[in-house]
């Protein structure tokens, strides 16, 4: 009797073997005494079918619901030389594999090349609204053919789809078997018990993940591997500056906090470490942050020290020395387009009064979203606020001056704000400042987005 494939609820069915012939089969595959039937992750799907391939073992594909896209691209454009590199180093490893490209080098061109190469009914995988709309808009330009949406109150499957990750992973263990190709874009973001399944429930063999900042603090883009594939190409910021990106340049600048300023800093941070170093509270731990916060909450004191934390921040991110440097600035690049950046949307909001600069949030609506890109970049303002939701995938190609008032230590959020300034624009020359408070915790976050070669 053949050996038969299913697909059953995220999960690869395998029949017609005894539950001692099991050693014939990937390690993925599990006995299911309930069924009799052996099972696996969907994920394994490529490796089992190798493997029965591999040992002449005949078998029956009822699990694959997945076509052949009778078309591939109907508009093409000539590939950059590092683009073909990363999708030949994608086809050699079996069409298994992520792309670490800089914002703005074009990586959503090398997710279309392996669409075209591999013509499979594709899944595309986004973290968010405004780049699933991004990755529709641009796949039926560039397919000329109806594209599905999941997510954002859309359910429309069709041989190629959007979906965002919240969606994916919720839908996959039904929709696991209906495409042969998934795009993960940002796939930094999938390692984790939730977005994971997205993955895990698919069966499709061909997988790129796509991303400019692979690594992660938790260690999980390890994960990756087993998900997508192996990072199979990776170039730098530095190794495409200046003739696929903009040339850059990157300038600290640190700013001295007034006399009040600096007196008010030390006595609220004072009182804050107080707090914590008397707790035996390591900040610096997994959990340093949750216990401080618990233990802020049982006492006066406790209390005083979560103002104090709250305070000594808003000192060093948006103190108004800081501000009046931005001023200044904004002056000195009146004739250019710049995205300011901060830590918080209060922050933002801030500045957005100050300078009379239209302002984009979580918050604010996808068609209010479109008009405020669209006007900034027609030149009916020369300033952008912001605090994290531009981070990440959105086009704007005018831009070439960042200023980052406020921000993480995280080299991904530092990288994906130098790429928001870098898409090659004519003679386009792009600069980023980092505005850091002297003489107060922001300077070793700043130090912390940097121990790495972070513009690279």
């Amino acid at each position: 009797m053949a050996v038969t494939l299913h697909f059953v609820a995220g999960t690869l069915d395998v029949g017609g073997l005894t539950e001692a012939e099991g050693a014939r089969l990937p390690d993925a595959c599990r006995w299911d005494a309930r069924t009799g039937r052996f099972r696996a992750p969907a994920v394994a799907y490529a490796q089992v079918v190798r493997t029965l391939v591999r040992r002449r073992i005949a078998y029956e594909d009822e699990a694959r619901r997945y076509g052949v896209l009778d078309e591939g691209l109907q508009v093409r454009r000539a590939p950059r030389p590092f683009q073909t590199a990363a999708l030949e180093a994608w086809r050699a490893a079996q069409g298994r594999g992520v792309v670490v490209l800089p914002t703005g080098a074009g990586k959503t061109e090398v997710a279309l090349l392996a669409i075209e190469g591999v013509r499979r009914d594709t899944l595309v995988v986004a973290p968010t609204l405004d780049l699933v709309t991004q990755w529709h808009r641009l796949l039926a330009d560039r397919l000329r053919r109806t594209i599905g949406v999941i997510g954002g109150g859309d359910y429309q499957v069709e041989p190629v789809t959007v979906s965002t990750y919240d969606s994916a992973f919720i839908h996959m263990e039904h929709l696991g078997a209906r495409f042969g190709l998934v795009v993960f874009d940002e796939c930094h973001h999938l390692p984790g018990p939730s977005y994971a399944l997205a993955a895990l429930h698919s069966l499709a063999p061909y997988r790129l993940g796509l991303t400019a900042t692979p690594e992660r603090v938790d260690g999980r883009h390890a994960d990756l591997e087993s998900l997508v594939g192996p990072i199979v190409y990776r170039r730098h910021v530095r190794d495409l500056a200046g003739e696929y990106l903009a040339d850059y340049t990157v300038e600290r600048i640190f700013v001295e906090l007034t006399g009040v300023e600096r007196r008010e800093y030390d006595e609220e941070r004072g009182i804050y470490r107080e707090f914590v170093v008397g707790q035996g509270i390591r900040m610096s731990d997994p959990d340093g942050w949750s216990q401080f916060i618990i233990r802020s909450s049982q006492s006066v004191e406790g209390r005083r020290a979560l103002v104090a934390y709250q305070r000594q921040r808003q000192l060093a991110f948006a103190a108004p020395s800081k501000l009046a440097y931005v001023d200044a600035l904004l002056h000195r690049h009146r004739r250019d387009r710049a995205l300011l950046f901060t830590e918080s949307n209060d922050a933002a909001y801030g500045l957005s009064r100050r300078f009379l600069a239209p302002i984009i949030t979580h918050q604010t609506k996808v068609s209010e979203r479109v008009r405020i890109l669209e006007d900034f970049a027609a030149g009916a303002y020369n300033a952008l606020v912001t605090s994290k939701v531009l981070n990440e995938g959105v086009d704007i190609p005018a831009a070439n001056v960042g200023i980052v008032i406020s921000g993480s230590g995280s080299v991904r959020e530092y990288v994906q704000r130098l790429g928001r300034i870098l898409r090659k624009q004519a003679d386009k020359r792009a600069v980023l400042y980092e505005l850091v408070a002297n003489g107060t915790a922001e300077v070793r976050t700043s130090d912390r987005r940097r121990e790495r070669d972070a513009d690279g």
